[in-house]
């Protein structure tokens, strides 16, 4: 569905609302990106009219929240959410209302999160209906509490990593007390469950805003919180010589503001945790004022592998940012290397976006591209290298045999595929054999636990 019928079909939901001697706005986030000029993503629609009469006037709803007063109205592909006005009594868990009353749109107002998301539009009269000053919000860009803004993040703690994330992607300022009480309760923030968390981080996280939403992670106190191993990059001092930029928190936020504007979650979260290994590793030369980080590489695909099954990554994403870590040291070797070592490197399914991580890591530090452009001329040129073999077995071949789908299974597979290159497999008998042999060790190690 194109966007001009998304707005379409909006529009026809409040119509028909208003034919049945109902009031219906759109609200929230569609209200604010139309006041900036932004193209909205949703359109979520505010109501007078109770659950069950919204049910009555449209063919297809989904009873996601009923008992909250919350629809969805689903019109041909896409889906509206249309809610009741109410207000919410006292919220025990950070999360959910003891109670829902339904009400009028300014109590609905009042109880919203932010002053850029409390407001209505009557598309049908073409008017902003403004409870709670947002209007004057966006032209400030200020990202301002509705009310107290420590009972708005009492009422759901997520709403602190929100703020941040409004921030982040508009450009905006987060209003002095509201970022006052952000930082009060920060703490709060591990109440909320780790997917919650995740999805926030990855909107947050996505360029050409991530690197400011770092920062602002990092003054409001939840990256302590929420990713204290990236907190621990701060003052974690580099050598002059490679970084001149100077620490690794500075350095990974530097790399995080090169980002092209296109890049998928597997390159953004591989540059944000390809040094997160480095503060647990580093080791002062004697009598020199002089770094080393052996194995930072290593010791980092560990935690990057802790810290994206925490927030509950899938495992399919997890392989291949880990992957990126623990290898991203590797590239810099490239021109001393044996053919078949550069093709082994070159056959791994990450190895397009650990050499945009190393272009990247370069940018960020001396700014040299040299292997990087080597590596490229070897892609394209030399056929020798860049033309693979056929992997001798598939994820399917190892599915059969026993291996289930996941980490361990893409362990596998790799492992199959760097012995193919290195010419110590040759056949799919032999892959297959060693597939069973790698199966029998980790089902004897499981045993023995």
């Amino acid at each position: 569905m194109s966007q001009n019928e998304k707005e379409h079909n909006a529009l026809e939901i409040v119509k028909r609302l208003k034919e049945a001697g109902f009031t219906a706005y759109w609200v929230g986030g569609c209200v604010r990106d139309l006041l900036l000029n932004r193209k909205p993503y949703d359109y979520d629609i505010a109501t007078n009219a109770v659950p069950e009469k919204v049910e009555e006037l449209f063919e297809k709803t989904i009873p996601v929240g009923k008992q909250f007063g919350v629809l969805i109205v689903v019109i041909g592909e896409d889906s509206f959410q249309v809610a009741t006005f109410r207000s919410e009594s006292e919220y025990k868990d950070g999360r959910h209302p003891e109670a829902v009353i339904f009400g009028d749109p300014v109590n609905d107002a009042m109880r919203r999160d932010f002053t850029i998301n409390g407001l209505f539009y009557d598309p049908i009269n073409k008017e902003v209906i403004d409870y709670v000053g947002g209007q004057k919000d966006l032209e400030a860009r200020i990202v301002r509490a509705i009310g107290n803004p420590e009972e708005r993040f009492n009422e759901d703690y997520l709403r602190m990593l929100r703020a941040v994330r409004f921030a982040a992607q508009l450009d905006f300022q987060i209003e002095s007390s509201t970022f006052s009480a952000i930082q009060k309760n920060a703490h709060k923030i591990k109440l909320i469950s780790a997917e919650r968390i995740r999805d926030e981080l990855l909107k947050l996280f996505t360029p050409p805003y991530a690197a400011r939403g770092l920062e602002l992670l990092k003054d409001s106190g939840l990256l302590v919180q929420i990713l204290p191993e990236i907190a621990d990059m701060i003052g974690c001092e580099q050598s002059p010589v490679y970084h001149p930029e100077g620490c690794v928190y500075t350095h990974t936020k530097r790399l995080l503001e090169h980002l092209p504007n296109d890049a998928n979650r597997i390159l953004v979260w591989s540059a944000l945790l390809h040094d997160v290994g480095k503060p647990a590793v580093v080791k002062y030369s004697k009598g020199e004022d002089k770094m080393h980080f052996y194995e930072h590489d290593l010791e980092g695909a560990e935690i990057a592998e802790r810290i994206l099954q925490r927030l509950k990554f899938p495992s399919n994403e997890i392989e291949q940012i880990v992957t990126c870590v623990r290898y991203h040291m590797q590239l810099k070797d490239a021109q001393k290397m044996k053919i078949s070592t550069l093709r082994r490197m070159m056959a791994r399914p990450t190895f397009n976006i650990e050499l945009e991580l190393h272009r990247l890591d370069c940018l960020s530090s001396h700014g040299k591209l040299d292997i990087y452009e080597f590596l490229k001329d070897k892609m394209q040129n030399n056929t020798e290298i860049s033309q693979l073999p056929k992997p001798l077995v598939n994820g399917e071949d190892l599915k059969k045999m026993g291996f289930v789908e996941g980490i361990e299974l893409g362990k596998a597979l790799n492992e199959i595929r760097e012995k193919q290159l290195s010419d110590e497999l040759t056949t799919r008998e032999q892959a297959l054999e060693y597939a069973r042999k790698l199966l029998t060790n980790k089902s004897t190690n499981q045993s023995s636990v």
